[in-house]
């Protein structure tokens, strides 16, 4: 049954080449950023399996949980490293469930979704270039001559990062894959994730199909029983969690070490006073 196994939905998510480039309403309009720094929609392209009866799949709240900004452009230019982050879904009835999330990078191959890149860039191009016209007396030439070596590099340095060229960069866009478990095995999925995305980045094929490897954390690997640990194999790798026994503190698989270095030492010391205090918490982050 769905409730015992580890993982209850393997998800993908990432632009429709169909739809094309839409902007996200949500994100507020950014039409002054040039498009690579815009907003736009994502979709959830596939999830596995389709539903289940006592955990509904919710395409909008997973996808928005998945990638909350949005799908994101970059080119060879940029930094394209894979990240990761979790996230949680409360329901009404105040059952839980946890989504681990591995972001990563790949070429657009749509030529399609390329050339409205293209033309939004230009598009937003001629508008700048209009603007700093209208607004300035002085030419582009006066400009650079009153910028030292250093301005004018940085200033080239940020155009360059800003602008998209069909004929000369390579455009790439975010997607992402991501497990929904009932309970945060966070590590154990952090993990089988990066496995997965190695496989799928690696010039040498791994020794089964990607399919083996999602088929089996799903329908083949077991919740720990309570108070025992799980050993299962990822893509190329075991990986082992643990679950605690019901006199034990609840399963908590985040790393302190990351609270601190985010938080840092004084505001930690802050937020648990709070909670002493039984005091109302937010947290604001980008």
């Amino acid at each position: 049954a769905a409730p015992c196994r580890f993982a209850h939905y393997f998800v993908l998510c990432g632009i429709d080449a169909e739809s094309g480039l839409e902007p996200d309403e949500l994100a507020g309009e950014n039409f002054d950023q040039s498009p690579l720094r815009r907003t736009f929609k994502s979709k959830v392209l596939a999830h596995y399996p389709q539903n289940i009866e006592w955990n509904p799949f919710d395409q909008d709240a997973v996808n928005m949980l998945c990638m909350p900004k949005g799908l994101s452009f970059r080119t060879e230019a940029d930094s394209r490293e894979p990240q990761l982050h979790s996230f949680l879904i409360t329901r009404e009835d105040g059952s839980r469930t946890y989504g681990c999330v591995l972001t990563f990078y790949e070429e657009v191959t749509s030529k399609q979704i390329c050339t409205a890149m293209q033309t939004l860039y230009q598009m937003h191009h001629a508008e700048q270039y209009g603007s700093v016209c209208a607004s300035s007396s002085c030419s582009m030439d006066s400009l650079a001559s009153s910028l030292d070596e250093g301005d004018a590099t940085s200033l080239a340095k940020l155009q360059r990062y800003n602008s998209y060229d069909i004929s000369r960069d390579t455009l790439y866009v975010s997607k992402c894959i991501c497990l929904i478990t009932p309970l945060p095995f966070m590590q154990a999925c952090k993990k089988f994730l990066v496995q997965l995305y190695k496989a799928v980045t690696s010039q040498q094929p791994p020794p089964l199909p990607l399919e083996s490897y999602i088929h089996n954390i799903l329908y083949e690997v077991p919740l720990p029983p309570p108070g025992r640990s799980l050993k299962f194999y990822g893509v190329y790798e075991p990986i082992i969690c643990q679950r605690p026994s019901p006199n034990e503190l609840p399963l908590s698989d985040y790393p302190l070490r990351e609270v601190f270095e985010l938080l840092g030492l004084e505001n930690l010391v802050q937020v648990f006073t709070c909670v002493l205090l039984e005091m109302q918490i937010l947290l604001y982050s980008q």
